[in-house]
């Protein structure tokens, strides 16, 4: 008895007819299966809780500088903001103090960000050759300062012996290289296409002139997400400020937004409405301090998957 397939069903082809439609280039509906479906709805919803999850602190904190008091301490501030006030933001803001403060973080962060990414854009490129005389050592080097440091009191001698205290270059030059950004460039910059680079050179291009020219215009994702980092790093770091630096006016930001905060924690009064002030300066600083990057981060966020991705897999 013999059996007869249907293939009518535009739905559900039969295996001659999807490949009769893939070989004239007509479209083919396939429906999907039931797990796969379910799949589907499962890792949306995940997903969604996810992102509920993750934006909740960061509304709560906003709602909480812009509430009163009273609301604050009842613990009734959820994601809208109570009894609004600005009170916080007026004493903070009105400050001379805090803008000359935020200048320096801008310009910590721009200085700091161009030499990390010049000396880490270098270092990663010689070192992802492998004919370089003397590369396992050089990478070891890297790879021994992801897992000991000086501490903290030779590297303050060590700043002090050179003079940099009190000034730009002890915010910017001790951290300049970061071992994780230089070992994810490294493998980056390791996958990059030879030939492309042997032709530059047969058109008469130098080494520089084919990093230059050649290698970093093509490695914008991975750059877009090192410079992502870096500035992060520089903008929100206050510790080698506290150490480093004993005069106000030098101070970045973070330095100026912690003070304040150990002063809200404290009985100093702030102003004349210092219970209000105590109540919501720790959710105002973290809005002062994040809100830059929030604003930088979604110019850069479609490099910012594929950096991390190109510099972390062996293609």
């Amino acid at each position: 008895m013999s059996t007869k397939t249907t293939t009518d069903d535009p739905i559900s082809p039969g295996p001659s007819e999807v490949s009769k439609r893939i070989a004239s280039g007509t479209p083919t509906l396939i429906k999907d299966s039931r797990s796969y479906t379910v799949f589907r709805w499962f890792n949306g919803i995940a997903l969604i809780i996810i992102c509920c999850v993750t934006l909740y602190p960061f509304v709560n904190v906003v709602a909480q500088a812009f509430s009163a008091e009273v609301y604050i301490t009842r613990g009734e501030v959820n994601l809208v903001p109570r009894g609004f006030n600005v009170t916080t933001f007026e004493a903070v803001m009105g400050d001379d103090m805090f803008w000359r403060n935020y200048l320096n973080t801008v310009i910590y962060t721009v200085v700091g960000t161009l030499i990390s990414m010049a000396l880490t854009t270098t270092f990663a490129y010689a070192i992802s050759k492998r004919y370089l005389k003397g590369r396992q050592f050089f990478i070891g080097v890297a790879i021994f300062t992801m897992i000991f440091n000086g501490g903290i009191i030779p590297n303050y001698l060590l700043v002090d012996s050179l003079g940099m205290r009190n000034t730009l270059w002890a915010i910017v030059l001790p951290n300049a290289i970061s071992a994780f950004n230089l070992l994810v460039m490294k493998t980056f910059f390791e996958n990059f296409s030879q030939d492309l680079e042997e032709a530059a050179h047969i058109d008469g291009l130098t080494t520089y002139g084919v990093f230059l020219r050649i290698v970093l215009p093509l490695s914008k994702a991975v750059l877009a997400t090192m410079i992502l980092f870096y500035a992060v790093f520089y903008w929100n770091q206050w510790f080698p400020a506290f150490l480093y630096m004993d005069r106000a006016e030098l101070y970045p930001v973070t330095m100026y937004l912690r003070n304040l905060m150990a002063a809200a924690t404290s009985t100093e009064a702030l102003g004349s409405d210092t219970a209000q002030i105590n109540a919501n300066v720790q959710a105002v600083t973290m809005v002062l301090t994040m809100l830059p990057i929030v604003c930088l981060y979604p110019f850069i966020q479609k490099y910012f998957v594929s950096g991390v991705m190109l510099g972390a897999v062996k293609q």
